[in-house]
């Protein structure tokens, strides 16, 4: 069976592979007799699959010894609660730097934990690029810096952390991790769903630094408190048990690929691909500056509402599904992940120069 081109922002495009060996597994993971999600997750079979998991993340992404790693439920979105809850202070505040819709939700969501401020933003100019600060922005009482590391809806992403002094800056890595390396110890909080580049949905990665443990507010759910979660071995309840050994065997599919040094150049040659085709056509053109754009979420567009409805109907029937943009964007966006195959990305670029041809007047 011929599989399409899933350009989708997410739950997104997975490693062929990987979801063939899950099927293999389905009904007898490793001589058990028994599929993985049926398993106990204290039970022997079970045990090696979670701290796999955590191993490999820590190797992938060289996770220096003092950071904790979780493997949680309840999304990302859940994450914009536990920070300021874990790692927030009653006098202090949170800053943010506002890049579009995912940091808007953040500050929202923390502003009712903490004192949010803004601290720089790209709304004015259509978030089409990330904003400069430097640490003399930031007051003693800052508390912690909020980032949407990349962000799928506009496809921008940072190239350089920002100047944030000494103060504890947490990254939402969701649509990058595993993705280019980053440097774990510039941050205190990590964390990032899984359902980009790690696997499946229903798990949510959050890396902490071990000196930000037992600083929660006093009202933080036990559910929530990270100190708790790292003491238990991510197991204080039952786990996303079946999407952490999905996201163990994406992880070893990245390893045998070279690990992030190979993904890193592999996703700079699809992205480089793309962008190259979009700066020389006189039909297609993207928004975002050349020294913010995402590697792994490709927003265009044709300047036409409808066009751009032709367009993404005519890449279905060929093939290249969900390649519509974000619904108050408008456009279109391909998100080209760490599974996505180079081929992929030919074949949409081949079919982008035979619309233009077939569309322009």
């Amino acid at each position: 069976m011929e599989r399409v081109f899933n350009f989708s922002a997410g739950p997104a495009v997975m490693p062929l592979e990987v979801l063939e060996q899950a099927a293999a597994e389905m009904t007898n993971y490793n001589g058990t007799t028994m599929s993985v999600m049926e398993m106990s997750h204290r039970s022997k079979a079970y045990e090696p699959i979670i701290k796999d998991a955590e191993a490999l993340l820590r190797e992938l992404m060289a996770i220096p010894d003092n950071y904790k790693v979780l493997l949680l439920q309840g999304g990302a979105w859940t994450q914009f609660a536990a920070v300021p809850l874990n790692i927030s202070t009653p006098e202090g505040k949170a800053c943010f730097i506002d890049t579009g819709v995912w940091t808007n939700k953040a500050s929202k969501e923390a502003s009712l934990y903490t004192n949010v401020e803004i601290t720089a933003s790209s709304e004015a100019d259509g978030y089409t690029y990330i904003p400069q600060v430097s640490k003399d922005m930031f007051s003693e009482d800052t508390d912690y810096l909020h980032i949407c590391y990349n962000n799928t809806v506009y496809g921008t992403r940072y190239t350089k952390l920002p100047d944030c002094g000494d103060i504890t800056l947490v990254g939402d890595l969701s649509s990058c991790i595993l993705s280019e390396n980053i440097d774990v110890s510039k941050f205190g909080v990590i964390f990032a769903g899984a359902q980009k580049n790690l696997g499946p949905a229903g798990v949510t990665v959050v890396i902490v630094r071990e000196d930000l443990l037992g600083k929660h507010r006093s009202f933080t759910p036990s559910m929530l408190r990270y100190d708790i979660q790292a003491k238990n071995g991510s197991m204080f309840n039952t786990p996303p048990t079946y999407s952490i050994y999905m996201c163990k065997l994406c992880m070893e599919w990245v390893k045998r690929q070279g690990g992030v040094d190979a993904i890193q150049q592999l996703n700079e040659r699809k992205s480089s691909m793309l962008y190259n085709y979009l700066d020389n056509s006189k039909l297609f053109f993207t928004k975002v500056r050349p020294d913010s754009r995402s590697m792994m979420n490709v927003t265009f567009f044709t300047g036409n509402e409808e066009l751009d409805k032709k367009f993404v109907a005519e890449a279905q029937t060929a093939g290249l599904v969900n390649l519509k943009g974000y619904r108050t964007l408008g456009g279109m966006r391909a998100s080209i992940y760490n599974a996505m195959p180079v081929a992929g990305v030919e074949k949409l670029v081949t079919f982008m120069e035979d619309f233009e041809k077939n569309n322009m007047n």
